[in-house]
């Protein structure tokens, strides 16, 4: 299933309350994700455009960028944080202005910033979304 069935985006909409994981995770998770897939810088540029295209402000963009990866990440999908299992259940935007992850383990739920995200291997459909929007956010 990728994103959301209904067609409603939730990275339109203002984000609930949500927790982050502490920054440690931001550390970590480039260490349990060494290997991380490249794109070709072409291939980024017209990903960057087509995210963007028609945005007026930065506030757009994101919307923008989440609106992609919602749409074409395909969740659920299992990953690893801190050693712990977790699934992805989707993706929001928070009112930190952050495009997260929705992680779950059992019964809880956690926001994750997308970009800290250790992505598994192989990474689900969708995985250039994230690589294409770490570039255009400079990280």
């Amino acid at each position: 299933m990728l994103g959301r069935s209904n067609g409603a985006s939730s990275c339109l909409l203002s984000a609930g309350p949500r927790g982050t994981l502490p920054d440690v995770v931001r550390k970590t998770a480039a260490l349990e994700n060494p290997r991380r897939i490249r794109l070709g810088k072409r291939k980024l540029e017209e990903m960057v455009e087509q995210a963007t295209v028609d945005c007026y402000n930065e506030s757009e963009e994101l919307g923008g960028w989440c609106t992609m990866i919602e749409e074409n990440l395909a969740v659920p999908f299992d990953s690893t944080v801190l050693g712990v299992p977790i699934t992805v259940r989707g993706v929001d935007l928070n009112r930190s202005g952050q495009i997260v992850a929705i992680c779950s383990r059992g019964r809880s739920r956690q926001s994750l910033p997308i970009l800290d995200l250790p992505l598994p291997t192989p990474p689900p459909a969708g995985w250039e979304w994230i690589e294409a929007y770490r570039r255009w956010s400079g990280e």
